[in-house]
């Protein structure tokens, strides 16, 4: 994720990108989202794959950011071994929380599920799921002592997305399914009447100016 970008929201070789990689990222630009959710293209890592296709989104209550976070489309034709596959997604997403829930012993295991969930509730396939959930905390002394103490949440992860009809996973639900990751995170309530798969976050940081 922290890979040189090129300006722009899609990264390749030259020429015209293969057909499998122009529908799914053509598929992400017609997702339908949740109205309190920003998304829009923002460069891409080089080096990651042949291909890439990169998007920020941010959780937006009104001027203040709940969570944010950057979703990248990785597209290799020639397969790779790690993903098994020839599509992997690859993402960010950081949240503040309140100290005492960021001291949760349970609380990456938490996360982690969100992430699961998210893709599991939609229906999707998907491989390889790998990753990391970080807890920071932030002190401060001195002359920056009046502000309150800040403890931040952050989960890396990366997964392969099962190929559907023209080798082309669905990624506009995959998408869909992120989003629903950080909107959990945010602690926004579930999209749908009923939707309770993943475990909503009972505490967080008042929101964050943007």
């Amino acid at each position: 994720m922290d890979e040189p970008k090129e300006a722009g929201g899609t990264t390749g070789p030259g020429g015209t990108p293969p057909l499998p990689f122009r529908a799914a990222v053509d598929a992400l630009r017609g997702a339908r989202l949740r109205p309190q959710i920003e998304v829009e293209p923002t460069p891409a890592p080089k080096r990651l794959a042949p291909y890439a296709h990169a998007l920020e989104a941010a959780v937006v209550d009104g001027e203040d950011d709940l969570a944010d976070g950057r979703l990248v489309l990785l597209y290799d034709p020639a397969g790779h071994d790690a993903w098994r596959g020839t599509f992997r997604l690859v993402t960010l997403v950081r949240a503040e929380l309140e100290p005492e829930m960021a001291a949760d012993p349970l609380l990456p295991d938490v996360c982690w599920s969100w992430l699961t969930g998210a893709l599991t509730a939609r229906g999707l396939a998907f491989g390889e799921p790998s990753g990391t959930v970080t807890r920071a905390s932030s002190h401060y002394f001195g002359g920056l002592s009046e502000r309150p103490s800040a403890s931040q949440i952050e989960i890396r992860a990366s997964w392969t997305p099962r190929e559907g009809l023209g080798g082309v996973p669905d990624t506009a639900a995959h998408l869909v399914a992120w989003c629903d990751l950080l909107a959990q995170v945010a602690g926004l309530p579930p999209a749908a009447p009923g939707d309770a798969s993943v475990v909503t976050l009972p505490q967080r940081r008042g929101p964050q100016s943007r």
